[in-house]
């Protein structure tokens, strides 16, 4: 059986951040543009505090069998928690989407490189 790649996107509400808290993100909001985000191993936070008070973090994982997806989905929530608490961050509303990468069909270009 082969791994399979799942990619799973936490998304969520900064909650009752403190005026420094907010210069912070502000200050380190370059780094966290949508421009760079990724989905890796570590994980990925973007977000655009000066528009909108939300952030979305890019996390993944593999798989044996699909039974396994819901640990990667609860691996890319706790990854996603340990940034924001790691900078006294308060959070809210975040829910999770898992993506199977092996069940997502290919494009034409896609279709072409595999011919």
């Amino acid at each position: 059986m082969s791994s399979r790649t799942i990619r799973v996107t936490v998304r969520g509400a900064f909650d009752a951040l403190s005026p420094a808290h907010r210069e912070a993100l502000l200050a380190d909001a370059a780094a966290h543009d949508v421009s760079f985000a990724a989905f890796t191993e570590q994980g990925s936070m973007t977000y655009d505090i000066a528009a909108r008070p939300f952030f979305t973090f890019r996390y993944q994982g593999t798989v044996d069998d699909e039974k396994d997806i819901p640990r990667v989905v609860a691996e890319a929530e706790g990854a996603a928690a340990q940034w924001l608490d790691a900078r006294g961050l308060g959070y809210k509303n975040v829910t999770s989407q898992a993506t199977d990468m092996s069940q997502v069909p290919l494009g034409a270009r896609g279709k072409r490189r595999q011919s």
